[in-house]
């Protein structure tokens, strides 16, 4: 039993960004980074499996933007080495959050050089830039909300309006140290930003393609292949409906139905199997029982 607990561990860390072993979020003992330990943030992302749905769904919704997508396709070696990409990504995620203050300070800047170096013309034949504000502040919405809503639907349906709002701007404050400006803080604020966005949005060719390639994503091993493929399904259900409509995948409500049932088994063995996360590690830095 504690071979199988230690073995699903590793699958999941092949996905993540502690994979990588540049930072430490372990140390030093005390330290709050960026939140503490009494933050919402650190528990809505804190839970591995409804993050991973919320992530995927952030990233079918992120491509709806032609300047965003621009920016992947321009840029990124995702076809290549998909792994890769999501490795740094949960390891920005990961150590923004959970990371201590020095390292989250440094990663948020290291990616605002990084940022700098990618701009083009999108497949409409507008300029575009990774450091436009108005671009990393969609990016950082589609985020946050597909995180939350997956929090909400796998984790805990309970979290309080007053808490999610809480959420929201407590994750504002990565987002604006990356450049975005007159980023939303509420929930309220939040579904209105996304319904303004919506002229500006689009599932063209190039969207098809990547989305495409994105649920056909490989996965860390074979036995992770039909999990892989369930959170792919689960993501597209997280997004909002007009979304679902423009992308074409739209997830009936029966098969959202048996989703729902199938994530709920997979998250409670990945929670069974998951020890030593981010999450886990941060509350041990803090001096915190991460079962509390």
């Amino acid at each position: 039993m504690v071979n199988i607990r230690y073995r699903i561990q590793q699958q999941v860390f092949r996905l993540n960004g502690l994979a990588l072993n540049e930072f430490d979020i372990s140390q030093p003992p005390g330290d709050p980074g960026l939140f503490g330990p009494d933050s919402v943030i650190w528990r809505v992302h804190g839970d591995f499996s409804s993050m991973m749905c919320g992530g995927i769904s952030a990233l079918f919704l992120q491509m709806l933007h032609p300047a965003a997508l621009a920016g992947v396709w321009d840029h990124s070696n995702f076809r290549e080495d998909m792994m890769g990409r999501l490795r740094r990504t949960s390891q920005f995620i990961a150590v923004t959050t959970f990371g201590n203050q020095h390292d989250a300070q440094f990663l948020i800047e290291k990616v605002k050089r990084i940022h700098l170096r990618v701009s083009g013309v999108d497949s409409e034949g507008k300029p575009y830039a990774a450091s436009d504000p108005h671009l990393l502040t969609w990016v950082h919405v589609a985020e946050t909300s597909r995180f939350l809503a997956a929090h909400l639907r796998y984790k805990n349906p309970s979290l309080s309006p007053a808490e999610q709002d809480r959420y929201y701007a407590e994750a504002a404050i990565v987002a604006e140290a990356l450049g975005a400006e007159k980023v939303p803080k509420s929930c309220a604020d939040i579904e209105d930003y996304l319904q303004s966005m919506r002229s500006e949005l689009r599932f063209d060719a190039r969207t098809a393609d990547v989305t495409h390639t994105l649920m056909n994503a490989p996965a860390p091993s074979w036995q992770a292949k039909p999990v892989m493929k369930t959170m792919l399904k689960a993501g597209v259900g997280l997004m909002p409906d007009w979304a679902q409509e423009m992308s074409g995948y739209r997830i009936g409500h029966w098969q959202q139905s048996l989703l729902d049932r199938q994530i709920n088994v997979i998250s409670a063995a990945l929670r069974w199997s998951i020890q030593r996360g981010a999450y886990q590690r941060a509350m041990q830095r803090m001096g915190r029982n991460p079962q509390s």
